[in-house]
Protein backbone atom coordinates (compact mmCIF):
# COMPACT_ATOMS: atom_id res chain seq x y z
CA UNK A 1 0.00 0.00 0.00
CA UNK A 2 2.67 2.19 0.90
CA UNK A 3 4.85 1.61 -2.03
CA UNK A 4 1.29 2.73 -4.55
CA UNK A 5 0.78 5.65 -2.73
CA UNK A 6 4.70 6.61 -2.99
CA UNK A 7 4.59 5.99 -6.92
CA UNK A 8 1.19 7.97 -7.19
CA UNK A 9 2.70 11.00 -5.71
CA UNK A 10 5.59 11.23 -8.12
CA UNK A 11 3.84 11.49 -11.23
CA UNK A 12 0.87 13.22 -9.79
CA UNK A 13 0.49 16.73 -12.04
CA UNK A 14 0.62 19.34 -9.20
CA UNK A 15 4.21 17.84 -8.37
CA UNK A 16 5.41 18.00 -11.61
CA UNK A 17 4.24 21.64 -12.50
CA UNK A 18 7.18 23.69 -11.74
CA UNK A 19 10.87 22.52 -12.90
CA UNK A 20 12.13 23.80 -9.39
CA UNK A 21 9.90 22.18 -7.17
CA UNK A 22 11.36 21.15 -4.01
CA UNK A 23 8.09 20.68 -2.26
CA UNK A 24 4.77 19.05 -3.22
CA UNK A 25 1.65 20.68 -2.30
CA UNK A 26 -0.64 17.22 -2.64
CA UNK A 27 -3.20 16.97 0.23
CA UNK A 28 -1.96 20.23 1.82
CA UNK A 29 -4.42 22.97 3.23
CA UNK A 30 -4.08 26.47 1.80
CA UNK A 31 -1.77 27.76 4.51
CA UNK A 32 0.86 24.64 3.36
CA UNK A 33 0.42 25.64 -0.26
CA UNK A 34 1.24 29.37 0.25
CA UNK A 35 4.28 28.47 2.22
CA UNK A 36 5.99 26.00 -0.16
CA UNK A 37 5.14 28.59 -2.88
CA UNK A 38 7.01 31.16 -1.12
CA UNK A 39 9.67 28.52 -0.52
CA UNK A 40 10.14 27.49 -3.84
CA UNK A 41 10.06 31.26 -5.12
CA UNK A 42 12.93 31.49 -2.75
CA UNK A 43 14.81 28.97 -4.63
CA UNK A 44 13.92 30.35 -7.51
CA UNK A 45 15.73 33.88 -6.62
CA UNK A 46 18.69 31.40 -5.27
CA UNK A 47 19.22 30.32 -8.50
CA UNK A 48 18.45 33.32 -10.34
CA UNK A 49 15.87 32.04 -12.58
CA UNK A 50 12.35 33.48 -12.68
CA UNK A 51 9.21 31.76 -11.52
CA UNK A 52 7.22 32.22 -14.58
CA UNK A 53 6.43 29.87 -17.04
CA UNK A 54 8.14 29.36 -20.73
CA UNK A 55 5.33 28.50 -23.15
CA UNK A 56 3.61 29.73 -26.19
CA UNK A 57 0.02 30.11 -24.84
CA UNK A 58 -2.81 29.37 -27.64
CA UNK A 59 -4.05 33.02 -29.20
CA UNK A 60 -7.77 33.38 -29.77
CA UNK A 61 -8.22 32.67 -33.35
CA UNK A 62 -10.72 35.05 -35.14
CA UNK A 63 -14.31 33.36 -35.86
CA UNK A 64 -14.99 31.82 -38.49
CA UNK A 65 -17.66 32.91 -40.86
CA UNK A 66 -20.76 31.17 -41.78
CA UNK A 67 -21.41 31.87 -45.76
CA UNK A 68 -23.88 28.88 -46.29
CA UNK A 69 -26.53 31.46 -45.80
CA UNK A 70 -25.46 33.80 -48.02
CA UNK A 71 -27.28 34.72 -51.51
CA UNK A 72 -26.15 33.71 -54.80
CA UNK A 73 -22.77 33.85 -56.15
CA UNK A 74 -21.26 34.46 -52.30
CA UNK A 75 -23.03 31.00 -50.84
CA UNK A 76 -20.08 29.18 -48.78
CA UNK A 77 -17.64 32.23 -49.75
CA UNK A 78 -15.17 31.03 -47.25
CA UNK A 79 -14.95 27.59 -48.94
CA UNK A 80 -13.10 29.37 -51.70
CA UNK A 81 -9.41 28.97 -52.14
CA UNK A 82 -7.85 32.27 -50.73
CA UNK A 83 -4.66 34.24 -53.10
CA UNK A 84 -4.66 37.48 -51.10
CA UNK A 85 -6.85 38.99 -48.51
CA UNK A 86 -5.90 42.42 -49.13
CA UNK A 87 -7.58 44.81 -51.85
CA UNK A 88 -9.24 48.15 -51.63
CA UNK A 89 -12.74 48.31 -51.85
CA UNK A 90 -14.35 50.51 -54.31
CA UNK A 91 -17.76 52.16 -53.07
CA UNK A 92 -20.01 51.14 -56.42
CA UNK A 93 -21.84 48.69 -57.55
CA UNK A 94 -24.34 47.12 -54.70
CA UNK A 95 -25.14 43.34 -54.28
CA UNK A 96 -27.64 41.55 -56.18
CA UNK A 97 -30.89 41.63 -54.31
CA UNK A 98 -30.68 45.60 -53.64
CA UNK A 99 -29.68 46.68 -57.07
CA UNK A 100 -32.17 50.04 -57.73
CA UNK A 101 -35.54 48.52 -58.88
CA UNK A 102 -34.61 49.81 -62.69
CA UNK A 103 -31.10 48.15 -62.46
CA UNK A 104 -32.69 44.91 -60.60
CA UNK A 105 -34.63 44.70 -63.56
CA UNK A 106 -32.10 45.12 -66.07
CA UNK A 107 -30.29 42.35 -64.48
CA UNK A 108 -33.06 40.09 -64.31
CA UNK A 109 -34.90 36.50 -65.26
CA UNK A 110 -38.24 35.03 -65.21
CA UNK A 111 -38.23 31.77 -64.17
CA UNK A 112 -41.83 31.73 -66.00
CA UNK A 113 -44.20 28.80 -66.17
CA UNK A 114 -45.40 29.26 -69.78
CA UNK A 115 -49.24 28.83 -70.20
CA UNK A 116 -50.43 26.32 -73.08
CA UNK A 117 -51.56 27.76 -76.87
CA UNK A 118 -49.40 30.90 -77.16
CA UNK A 119 -46.33 30.49 -78.49
CA UNK A 120 -42.82 30.82 -76.69
CA UNK A 121 -42.16 33.78 -79.04
CA UNK A 122 -45.58 35.82 -78.00
CA UNK A 123 -45.32 35.40 -74.50
CA UNK A 124 -41.65 36.60 -74.47
CA UNK A 125 -42.79 40.01 -76.13
CA UNK A 126 -46.36 39.70 -73.70
CA UNK A 127 -43.21 40.30 -70.71
CA UNK A 128 -41.62 42.94 -72.73
CA UNK A 129 -45.14 45.04 -73.23
CA UNK A 130 -45.53 44.67 -69.49
CA UNK A 131 -42.34 45.87 -67.86
CA UNK A 132 -41.65 47.80 -70.54
CA UNK A 133 -37.90 46.90 -71.13
CA UNK A 134 -35.56 46.66 -74.10
CA UNK A 135 -34.65 43.41 -75.03
CA UNK A 136 -36.17 40.11 -73.66
CA UNK A 137 -35.18 36.85 -74.76
CA UNK A 138 -35.60 32.78 -73.50
CA UNK A 139 -34.40 29.89 -72.69
CA UNK A 140 -35.12 27.28 -75.43
CA UNK A 141 -38.63 27.19 -77.52
CA UNK A 142 -41.49 25.88 -76.26
CA UNK A 143 -44.07 24.26 -78.64
CA UNK A 144 -47.71 26.22 -78.61
CA UNK A 145 -49.40 23.03 -76.43
CA UNK A 146 -46.14 22.58 -73.94
CA UNK A 147 -46.59 23.93 -70.34
CA UNK A 148 -43.47 24.54 -68.12
CA UNK A 149 -40.02 26.21 -67.54
CA UNK A 150 -39.35 28.81 -69.52
CA UNK A 151 -36.70 31.13 -68.64
CA UNK A 152 -37.06 34.93 -69.64
CA UNK A 153 -34.24 36.88 -69.53
CA UNK A 154 -34.71 40.92 -69.71
CA UNK A 155 -31.89 43.81 -70.91
CA UNK A 156 -28.70 42.79 -70.04
CA UNK A 157 -29.54 39.07 -69.12
CA UNK A 158 -30.44 38.30 -72.59
CA UNK A 159 -26.59 37.77 -72.88
CA UNK A 160 -26.87 34.36 -71.18
CA UNK A 161 -29.55 33.35 -73.64
CA UNK A 162 -27.53 31.33 -75.68
CA UNK A 163 -26.06 29.22 -72.78
CA UNK A 164 -29.48 28.62 -71.38
CA UNK A 165 -30.46 27.38 -74.56
CA UNK A 166 -27.35 25.12 -74.49
CA UNK A 167 -28.31 23.74 -71.14
CA UNK A 168 -30.02 20.47 -69.85
CA UNK A 169 -33.76 19.78 -69.88
CA UNK A 170 -36.66 17.84 -68.28
CA UNK A 171 -39.61 16.83 -68.96
CA UNK A 172 -42.59 14.85 -67.97
CA UNK A 173 -44.81 14.07 -70.44
CA UNK A 174 -47.93 11.71 -71.39
CA UNK A 175 -47.76 8.84 -74.08
CA UNK A 176 -50.57 7.29 -76.18
CA UNK A 177 -50.58 3.85 -76.86
CA UNK A 178 -52.12 2.87 -80.33
CA UNK A 179 -53.42 -0.42 -79.03
CA UNK A 180 -53.30 -2.43 -75.30
CA UNK A 181 -49.81 -4.38 -74.24
CA UNK A 182 -48.95 -7.55 -73.03
CA UNK A 183 -48.02 -5.33 -69.70
CA UNK A 184 -46.55 -2.58 -67.88
CA UNK A 185 -43.15 -4.27 -67.92
CA UNK A 186 -42.93 -3.81 -71.83
CA UNK A 187 -43.41 -0.24 -71.49
CA UNK A 188 -40.82 0.04 -68.44
CA UNK A 189 -38.22 -1.75 -70.82
CA UNK A 190 -38.71 0.41 -73.65
CA UNK A 191 -38.68 3.72 -72.09
CA UNK A 192 -34.89 2.02 -70.69
CA UNK A 193 -33.75 1.42 -74.45
CA UNK A 194 -34.13 4.56 -75.26
CA UNK A 195 -31.14 6.35 -73.52
CA UNK A 196 -27.98 7.32 -74.42
CA UNK A 197 -27.41 9.02 -77.89
CA UNK A 198 -30.28 8.80 -80.41
CA UNK A 199 -31.05 9.55 -83.54
CA UNK A 200 -34.31 11.55 -84.27
CA UNK A 201 -35.64 13.57 -87.10
CA UNK A 202 -37.54 16.57 -86.22
CA UNK A 203 -41.49 16.00 -86.47
CA UNK A 204 -43.42 17.36 -89.34
CA UNK A 205 -44.83 20.03 -86.85
CA UNK A 206 -41.48 21.66 -86.31
CA UNK A 207 -40.49 24.86 -87.96
CA UNK A 208 -37.12 23.66 -88.76
CA UNK A 209 -35.03 21.36 -91.66
CA UNK A 210 -36.21 18.08 -91.05
CA UNK A 211 -32.49 16.96 -91.25
CA UNK A 212 -31.24 13.35 -89.23
CA UNK A 213 -29.44 14.45 -85.65
CA UNK A 214 -28.55 12.68 -83.05
CA UNK A 215 -29.35 14.31 -79.46
CA UNK A 216 -28.48 12.37 -76.27
CA UNK A 217 -30.87 11.24 -73.47
CA UNK A 218 -29.22 11.28 -70.15
CA UNK A 219 -32.03 9.24 -67.97
CA UNK A 220 -35.59 8.50 -68.38
CA UNK A 221 -38.19 6.29 -66.41
CA UNK A 222 -42.09 5.45 -66.48
CA UNK A 223 -43.75 6.88 -63.52
CA UNK A 224 -47.05 5.60 -64.19
CA UNK A 225 -49.49 3.66 -66.44
CA UNK A 226 -52.95 3.32 -67.69
CA UNK A 227 -54.06 -0.24 -68.98
CA UNK A 228 -57.73 0.76 -70.22
CA UNK A 229 -56.53 4.24 -71.55
CA UNK A 230 -53.40 2.99 -73.27
CA UNK A 231 -51.47 6.35 -71.47
CA UNK A 232 -48.30 6.22 -69.85
CA UNK A 233 -46.77 9.32 -67.78
CA UNK A 234 -42.54 9.57 -68.13
CA UNK A 235 -39.95 11.77 -67.27
CA UNK A 236 -36.94 12.24 -68.89
CA UNK A 237 -33.63 14.15 -68.72
CA UNK A 238 -31.97 15.05 -72.33
CA UNK A 239 -30.09 17.12 -73.85
CA UNK A 240 -31.28 20.57 -75.66
CA UNK A 241 -32.86 20.21 -78.98
CA UNK A 242 -34.44 16.85 -78.23
CA UNK A 243 -38.03 16.03 -79.58
CA UNK A 244 -39.93 14.26 -77.29
CA UNK A 245 -43.00 13.89 -79.87
CA UNK A 246 -40.05 12.17 -82.00
CA UNK A 247 -39.56 9.97 -78.55
CA UNK A 248 -42.79 8.92 -78.55
CA UNK A 249 -43.58 7.77 -81.61
CA UNK A 250 -40.11 5.93 -81.23
CA UNK A 251 -41.84 4.54 -77.95
CA UNK A 252 -44.64 3.01 -79.98
CA UNK A 253 -42.92 1.42 -82.48
CA UNK A 254 -41.18 -0.50 -79.51
CA UNK A 255 -43.87 -1.77 -77.87
CA UNK A 256 -45.69 -2.79 -81.13
CA UNK A 257 -48.62 -0.60 -80.79
CA UNK A 258 -47.90 2.74 -82.12
CA UNK A 259 -47.98 5.59 -80.24
CA UNK A 260 -48.37 9.85 -80.12
CA UNK A 261 -47.80 12.54 -77.63
CA UNK A 262 -50.67 13.57 -75.44
CA UNK A 263 -49.26 15.88 -73.31
CA UNK A 264 -45.99 17.39 -72.42
CA UNK A 265 -44.50 19.78 -69.38
CA UNK A 266 -41.12 21.09 -68.80
CA UNK A 267 -39.96 20.50 -65.10
CA UNK A 268 -36.07 21.78 -65.57
CA UNK A 269 -34.23 24.10 -67.81
CA UNK A 270 -31.17 24.81 -67.31
CA UNK A 271 -30.10 25.19 -62.85
CA UNK A 272 -34.01 26.50 -62.37
CA UNK A 273 -36.58 24.06 -61.57
CA UNK A 274 -40.45 24.24 -60.97
CA UNK A 275 -40.21 24.24 -57.78
CA UNK A 276 -37.90 27.69 -58.17
CA UNK A 277 -39.77 30.58 -57.71
CA UNK A 278 -42.10 29.95 -61.21
CA UNK A 279 -43.57 32.39 -61.88
CA UNK A 280 -47.17 32.62 -64.06
CA UNK A 281 -47.86 35.65 -66.98
CA UNK A 282 -50.83 36.93 -64.10
CA UNK A 283 -48.11 36.97 -61.28
CA UNK A 284 -46.19 39.48 -63.52
CA UNK A 285 -49.00 41.75 -64.30
CA UNK A 286 -50.00 42.01 -60.83
CA UNK A 287 -46.95 42.75 -59.80
CA UNK A 288 -46.35 45.20 -62.59
CA UNK A 289 -49.36 46.81 -61.58
CA UNK A 290 -48.92 46.91 -57.85
CA UNK A 291 -45.65 49.14 -58.33
CA UNK A 292 -47.79 51.29 -61.28
CA UNK A 293 -50.36 51.79 -58.81
CA UNK A 294 -48.73 51.65 -54.69
CA UNK A 295 -45.57 51.98 -55.59
CA UNK A 296 -44.66 48.80 -53.95
CA UNK A 297 -41.60 47.40 -55.40
CA UNK A 298 -41.47 43.55 -53.46
CA UNK A 299 -43.88 41.94 -55.55
CA UNK A 300 -41.59 42.87 -58.60
CA UNK A 301 -38.38 42.03 -57.07
CA UNK A 302 -40.31 38.27 -55.93
CA UNK A 303 -41.54 37.94 -59.63
CA UNK A 304 -38.28 38.99 -61.14
CA UNK A 305 -35.36 37.15 -59.69
CA UNK A 306 -30.98 38.30 -60.06
CA UNK A 307 -29.43 36.81 -63.21
CA UNK A 308 -26.54 35.76 -60.70
CA UNK A 309 -29.20 32.68 -59.90
CA UNK A 310 -28.23 30.99 -63.25
CA UNK A 311 -24.65 30.52 -61.99
CA UNK A 312 -25.68 28.47 -59.28
CA UNK A 313 -23.21 25.51 -60.31
CA UNK A 314 -20.81 27.00 -61.86
CA UNK A 315 -16.92 27.49 -60.81
CA UNK A 316 -16.19 31.04 -59.01
CA UNK A 317 -13.49 33.67 -59.68
CA UNK A 318 -13.28 36.24 -57.39
CA UNK A 319 -11.74 39.33 -58.86
CA UNK A 320 -10.70 42.85 -57.10
CA UNK A 321 -12.50 46.14 -57.45
CA UNK A 322 -9.45 47.47 -59.22
CA UNK A 323 -9.82 45.05 -61.98
CA UNK A 324 -13.92 44.85 -62.55
CA UNK A 325 -14.16 47.70 -64.81
CA UNK A 326 -11.05 46.52 -67.28
CA UNK A 327 -12.65 43.22 -67.70
CA UNK A 328 -15.73 44.95 -68.65
CA UNK A 329 -13.80 46.61 -71.76
CA UNK A 330 -12.50 43.10 -72.52
CA UNK A 331 -9.16 42.91 -70.75
CA UNK A 332 -8.15 38.98 -69.62
CA UNK A 333 -7.87 38.30 -65.74
CA UNK A 334 -4.59 38.41 -64.38
CA UNK A 335 -3.24 36.63 -61.36
CA UNK A 336 -2.61 40.18 -59.65
CA UNK A 337 -6.18 40.86 -59.98
CA UNK A 338 -7.30 37.43 -58.65
CA UNK A 339 -8.79 37.10 -54.71
CA UNK A 340 -10.25 33.78 -54.36
CA UNK A 341 -10.86 31.04 -56.44
CA UNK A 342 -12.96 27.24 -56.43
CA UNK A 343 -12.05 24.11 -56.01
CA UNK A 344 -11.49 21.85 -59.16
CA UNK A 345 -11.22 23.99 -61.87
CA UNK A 346 -9.22 22.52 -65.05
CA UNK A 347 -8.04 24.54 -68.53
CA UNK A 348 -10.98 25.55 -70.77
CA UNK A 349 -13.63 24.88 -67.85
CA UNK A 350 -16.17 27.76 -67.84
CA UNK A 351 -15.74 29.82 -64.75
CA UNK A 352 -18.12 33.01 -63.64
CA UNK A 353 -16.00 36.14 -62.80
CA UNK A 354 -17.65 37.68 -59.39
CA UNK A 355 -17.36 40.67 -57.81
CA UNK A 356 -16.52 41.10 -54.18
CA UNK A 357 -20.59 41.94 -53.56
CA UNK A 358 -21.57 39.25 -55.34
CA UNK A 359 -22.35 40.30 -59.06
CA UNK A 360 -21.48 38.50 -61.90
CA UNK A 361 -19.10 40.76 -64.15
CA UNK A 362 -18.36 37.83 -67.18
CA UNK A 363 -18.13 34.18 -68.19
CA UNK A 364 -14.82 33.00 -68.72
CA UNK A 365 -12.69 30.19 -70.00
CA UNK A 366 -9.96 28.96 -67.46
CA UNK A 367 -6.21 29.26 -68.40
CA UNK A 368 -5.13 27.78 -65.05
CA UNK A 369 -5.77 25.09 -62.96
CA UNK A 370 -6.72 25.24 -59.08
CA UNK A 371 -2.80 24.31 -58.28
CA UNK A 372 -1.48 26.63 -60.93
CA UNK A 373 -3.25 29.42 -59.51
CA UNK A 374 -2.33 29.04 -55.90
CA UNK A 375 1.60 28.56 -56.83
CA UNK A 376 1.90 30.88 -59.57
CA UNK A 377 2.54 34.86 -58.97
CA UNK A 378 1.63 35.86 -62.85
CA UNK A 379 0.23 34.59 -65.47
CA UNK A 380 -3.21 34.22 -67.40
CA UNK A 381 -6.22 33.15 -65.14
CA UNK A 382 -9.13 33.30 -67.48
CA UNK A 383 -9.83 34.68 -70.76
CA UNK A 384 -13.06 36.60 -71.38
CA UNK A 385 -16.27 34.45 -73.55
CA UNK A 386 -19.14 36.67 -72.65
CA UNK A 387 -19.33 40.07 -70.42
CA UNK A 388 -22.69 40.64 -68.62
CA UNK A 389 -21.68 43.74 -66.08
CA UNK A 390 -22.52 47.07 -68.60
CA UNK A 391 -19.05 49.37 -68.85
CA UNK A 392 -18.38 51.60 -66.20
CA UNK A 393 -19.91 50.37 -63.20
CA UNK A 394 -16.67 50.74 -61.76
CA UNK A 395 -14.43 53.13 -61.94
CA UNK A 396 -11.46 53.11 -64.51
CA UNK A 397 -8.49 51.85 -62.41
CA UNK A 398 -5.73 51.76 -65.41
CA UNK A 399 -2.93 53.63 -66.97
CA UNK A 400 -2.74 55.03 -62.94
CA UNK A 401 0.97 53.61 -62.31
CA UNK A 402 4.66 55.66 -62.69
CA UNK A 403 5.10 54.89 -66.11
CA UNK A 404 1.27 55.72 -67.62
CA UNK A 405 1.38 58.99 -65.87
CA UNK A 406 4.73 59.94 -67.44
CA UNK A 407 3.28 59.03 -70.83
CA UNK A 408 0.46 60.94 -69.86
CA UNK A 409 2.05 63.94 -68.96
CA UNK A 410 4.46 63.89 -72.19
CA UNK A 411 1.30 63.23 -73.99
CA UNK A 412 -0.36 66.93 -72.64
CA UNK A 413 2.55 68.50 -73.12
CA UNK A 414 3.04 67.82 -76.76
CA UNK A 415 6.43 66.03 -76.67
CA UNK A 416 4.41 62.63 -77.69
CA UNK A 417 2.12 62.22 -80.47
CA UNK A 418 -1.75 61.58 -79.56
CA UNK A 419 -1.24 57.63 -79.94
CA UNK A 420 1.43 58.16 -77.60
CA UNK A 421 4.65 57.58 -79.97
CA UNK A 422 7.99 59.27 -79.58
CA UNK A 423 7.91 62.66 -82.05
CA UNK A 424 10.94 65.68 -82.88
CA UNK A 425 9.95 66.81 -79.39
CA UNK A 426 10.36 63.69 -77.14
CA UNK A 427 13.29 63.92 -74.58
CA UNK A 428 15.89 61.66 -74.99
CA UNK A 429 15.82 60.08 -71.34
CA UNK A 430 12.78 59.00 -72.03
CA UNK A 431 13.64 57.53 -75.06
CA UNK A 432 16.66 55.76 -73.13
CA UNK A 433 14.54 54.43 -70.35
CA UNK A 434 11.64 53.12 -72.36
CA UNK A 435 12.77 52.37 -76.10
CA UNK A 436 12.93 48.65 -75.03
CA UNK A 437 9.37 48.34 -73.80
CA UNK A 438 7.94 49.92 -76.78
CA UNK A 439 8.94 47.99 -79.05
CA UNK A 440 11.34 47.46 -82.27
CA UNK A 441 8.93 49.15 -84.35
CA UNK A 442 8.62 51.88 -82.11
CA UNK A 443 12.30 51.91 -81.31
CA UNK A 444 13.40 52.58 -85.26
CA UNK A 445 10.75 55.44 -85.47
CA UNK A 446 11.86 57.27 -82.12
CA UNK A 447 15.34 56.62 -83.88
CA UNK A 448 14.12 58.21 -87.30
CA UNK A 449 11.79 61.26 -85.23
CA UNK A 450 15.04 61.98 -83.10
CA UNK A 451 17.79 62.28 -85.18
CA UNK A 452 20.14 65.12 -84.93
CA UNK A 453 20.57 67.77 -88.28
CA UNK A 454 23.59 66.16 -89.18
CA UNK A 455 22.33 62.85 -89.53
CA UNK A 456 19.54 64.38 -91.79
CA UNK A 457 21.76 66.19 -93.65
CA UNK A 458 24.31 62.84 -94.21
CA UNK A 459 21.18 60.95 -95.39
CA UNK A 460 20.13 63.64 -97.62
CA UNK A 461 23.53 63.91 -99.41
CA UNK A 462 23.40 59.99 -99.60
CA UNK A 463 20.13 60.53 -101.37
CA UNK A 464 21.27 63.14 -103.59
CA UNK A 465 23.89 61.48 -105.06
CA UNK A 466 22.29 57.78 -105.84
CA UNK A 467 19.89 60.18 -107.79
CA UNK A 468 21.95 61.47 -109.56
CA UNK A 469 24.01 57.95 -110.65
CA UNK A 470 20.82 56.60 -111.82
CA UNK A 471 19.89 59.37 -114.05
CA UNK A 472 23.17 59.18 -115.27
CA UNK A 473 22.82 55.34 -116.15
CA UNK A 474 19.65 56.08 -117.84
CA UNK A 475 20.61 58.75 -119.75
CA UNK A 476 23.26 56.47 -121.20
CA UNK A 477 21.19 53.41 -122.06
CA UNK A 478 19.10 56.13 -123.51
CA UNK A 479 21.71 57.89 -125.61
CA UNK A 480 22.92 54.20 -127.19
CA UNK A 481 19.07 52.72 -127.71
CA UNK A 482 19.01 56.02 -130.10
CA UNK A 483 22.54 55.11 -131.61
CA UNK A 484 21.25 51.47 -132.77
CA UNK A 485 17.43 51.49 -133.26
CA UNK A 486 16.89 55.44 -133.60
CA UNK A 487 15.87 55.06 -137.76
CA UNK A 488 14.24 52.01 -137.28
CA UNK A 489 11.83 53.31 -134.29
CA UNK A 490 11.14 56.95 -136.75
CA UNK A 491 9.91 54.46 -139.38
CA UNK A 492 7.75 52.37 -137.24
CA UNK A 493 5.67 55.70 -135.66
CA UNK A 494 5.39 56.95 -139.46
CA UNK A 495 4.05 54.05 -140.48
CA UNK A 496 1.46 53.88 -137.58
CA UNK A 497 0.59 57.59 -138.11
CA UNK A 498 -0.16 56.81 -141.78
CA UNK A 499 -2.52 54.21 -140.34
CA UNK A 500 -4.77 56.10 -137.84
CA UNK A 501 -6.54 57.90 -140.52
CA UNK A 502 -6.87 55.53 -143.70
CA UNK A 503 -8.88 53.55 -140.72
CA UNK A 504 -10.62 56.53 -139.58
CA UNK A 505 -11.46 57.31 -143.40
CA UNK A 506 -12.52 53.77 -143.93
CA UNK A 507 -14.47 53.57 -140.35
CA UNK A 508 -16.71 56.61 -141.44
CA UNK A 509 -19.10 55.57 -144.26
CA UNK A 510 -19.51 52.70 -142.04
CA UNK A 511 -20.64 54.00 -139.03
CA UNK A 512 -22.64 56.78 -140.81
CA UNK A 513 -24.34 53.91 -142.39
CA UNK A 514 -24.97 51.97 -139.14
CA UNK A 515 -26.64 55.94 -137.45
CA UNK A 516 -28.64 56.10 -140.82
CA UNK A 517 -30.01 52.36 -140.36
CA UNK A 518 -31.06 53.16 -136.53
CA UNK A 519 -32.87 56.17 -137.42
CA UNK A 520 -35.03 54.91 -139.77
CA UNK A 521 -35.46 51.71 -137.29
CA UNK A 522 -36.92 54.23 -135.18
CA UNK A 523 -39.04 55.90 -137.70
CA UNK A 524 -41.04 52.64 -138.08
CA UNK A 525 -41.32 51.84 -134.71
Amino acid sequence: MMSHFVSHREIHPDVLSHPHDGIATVGMGKKDKKAAAAANGEAAAATGLPSTEFMIKPETATPKLDTSTWPLLLKNYDQLHVRTARYTPIPMGSSPLKRPLKEYLRYGVINLDKPANPSSHEVVAWIKRILRVEKTGHSGTLDPKVTGCLIVCIDRATRLVKAQQGAGKEYVGVVRLHGAIEGESKLVRAVETLTGALFQRPPLIAAVKRQLRIRTIYESKLLEYDEKRHLGVFWVSCEAGTYIRTLCVHLGLLVGTGGHMQELRRVRSGVLTENDHLMTMHDVLDAQYAYDTYKDESYLRRAVLPLEILFANTKRVVVKDSAVNAICYGARLMIPGLLRFADGIEVNDEVVMVTTKGEAIAVGIAQMTTAVMATCDHGMVAKIKRVVMERDTYPRRWGLGPVATKKKGLMKEGKLDKHGRPNAETPQDYLEAFEGKNGPAAQSGAGERVESGEAKEVKKEKKSKKEKAVAAEEMVAATSGDEGNGGEAKKKKKKKEKKRPAEGSASSPEAAEKKKKKKKSKGEE
